[in-house]
């Protein structure tokens, strides 16, 4: 799995109306918020797996998402745990949650509560899709997932390609004017989280 693959499961339609029936948001509003919050999550799921104190729990926390059904993305998004999904926000960044919510809310043009939905909708599906890759990686190496494992996984997703592009192409209708609000938003994310 890579980058363009992690970030297109996101964006596939199916899955985009199936949280968009969860969090009651219009496509197009989970498709900006999305497009806005992903780069942050992945940067906050990095910090988790990179640092010492938060390591094992979020291995922890892959492992256990690892073995949700995720082949019907429209049924997964539709049906997905809000509350768990909140909680692992909350995880990935911790005193910082409500900054990044805010933040995203003013880049996709959507209240803080519909960005807060449609992240906590996103957030199980980020954790399923990194544990299953874990998995994987485990499987061809014949051992189990480790810290280190997950470590590396996120710094070889993060260091493929630049997300705010990526995600540019992949949500068509995006006007050009938010995808530099993307691009600060993760350039400030990455000073925090240093």
């Amino acid at each position: 799995m890579d980058l363009t693959q992690l970030l297109g499961t996101f964006m596939q339609a199916n899955y985009v109306n199936g949280v968009g029936q969860a969090t009651n948001s219009s496509s197009a509003d989970v498709a900006n918020i999305l497009g806005a919050a992903l780069p942050s999550m992945l940067q906050g799921a990095q910090a988790q797996s990179a640092n010492s104190d938060t390591a094992a729990g979020f291995l922890q926390a892959i492992s256990d998402h690892s073995s949700s059904d995720i082949s019907d993305l429209g049924a997964f998004g539709g049906g997905a745990d809000l509350a768990d999904g909140d909680k692992i926000i909350g995880h990935l960044f911790g005193k910082q949650k409500n900054e990044v919510i805010t933040q995203v809310a003013n880049n996709a043009n959507v209240s803080p509560k519909v960005a807060a939905s449609v992240m906590a909708a996103a957030a199980p599906l980020l954790l399923s899709m990194l544990g299953k890759e874990a998995n994987v990686q485990a499987a061809a190496s014949n051992s189990a997932a480790s810290t280190d494992m997950v470590s590396g996984l996120m710094s070889g997703l993060l260091g493929s390609g630049d997300m705010t592009a990526i995600l540019g192409s992949l949500v068509g209708g995006q006007s050009q004017a938010k995808k530099p609000g993307a691009a600060d938003l993760l350039g400030s994310l990455l000073k925090m989280l240093k």
